[in-house]
């Protein structure tokens, strides 16, 4: 609901009612971050991996990462900076989601131009991975195997190859085979809890639907707010299982195409990254195959 609609609502004027939202949304983060969106520490990563695991049969997986473009009022003199591909001004929400669907890192406020990859590179979130200050817990065996991996972060196309960070191969690549379109259809799967937390987002906070007419700055606040309100309800209520499982049993041939759309190429992967993501693929096509794929 716009602010002149509550202020006719209440008699109370605009201003005033978006002073007390704008202060009650920093409440609520300098109150709430510390219980429902702590910083990562290995002990909350190994606990993700091991629901990635159970729930979604991905092994070593600590947390899903993807950006959504979330729709704002042009700002003034902003030229082109906020005008994305799909011919709207967004902000970029930037989130980091565990396998239960809960935000475990949320960066908003990147210009709605920018790449995936963009925003990714110019994140706190990038900069603690980088520099090895991100938990992640020590590298195990994946199951049935004696092979040592490390843990990683699923991400799409959009999302550069690291060692800490695994992408589906590329639709064009000329080593495209069953076992590749095998090893998207698992990543993208699993992937999915990203897209899935989205959509809960959205649909609680209605007004992450439409235009919101505020300004950049205070569009982080609400969206960091709803977020982190979005991690309390997760925590209170808890998704049971047959949640989960409305949303497994909804798998179709669709989920593995979208995450092979064309290559982008921004930094070069290390031969480690590759060797890592064969590693992955050799497993879904062996000792970790399932019925479904």
């Amino acid at each position: 609901m716009a602010f002149r609609s509550l202020a006719f609502s209440y008699r109370i004027s605009h201003n005033t009612i978006a002073g007390i939202i704008y202060d009650t949304c920093d409440a609520i983060w300098e109150c709430l971050v510390e219980k429902h969106m702590p910083f990562p520490t290995a002990e909350l990563l190994e606990k993700s991996a091991k629901d990635y695991e159970h729930l979604w049969n991905f092994p070593n997986c600590v947390a899903s990462i993807d950006g959504k473009h979330v729709r704002i009022k042009c700002p003034k003199f902003s030229s082109s900076r906020y005008f994305n591909y799909k011919g709207f001004f967004p902000v970029i929400l930037q989130g980091l989601v565990d396998a239960r669907y809960k935000f475990l890192s949320v960066d908003v406020g990147a210009y709605g131009r920018q790449s995936d990859s963009g925003v990714f590179s110019q994140s706190n979130l990038y900069q603690h991975l980088e520099s090895g200050s991100f938990s992640f817990p020590h590298p195990k065996q994946i199951p049935g195997t004696t092979t040592k991996l490390p843990y990683v972060i699923l991400g799409d196309q959009g999302y550069p190859l690291k060692d800490y960070l695994t992408r589906p191969y590329s639709a064009d690549n000329a080593a495209v085979c069953c076992e590749t379109e095998v090893c998207n259809y698992r990543h993208s799967r699993a992937r999915r809890t990203v897209e899935c937390a989205f959509g809960i987002l959205v649909s609680k906070w209605r007004c992450l639907k439409t235009e919101l007419q505020v300004s950049p700055e205070h569009v982080d606040k609400l969206v960091s707010a709803a977020c982190l309100l979005h991690n309390l309800i997760i925590d209170k209520e808890v998704i049971d299982e047959s949640t989960l499982q409305k949303i497994k049993s909804s798998d179709t041939a669709e989920v593995g195409a979208s995450a092979v759309r064309g290559p982008r190429r921004y930094n070069r992967a290390t031969r480690e990254a590759y060797k890592i993501r064969e590693r992955f693929k050799i497993y879904f096509n062996g000792e970790g195959a399932v019925d479904f794929q």
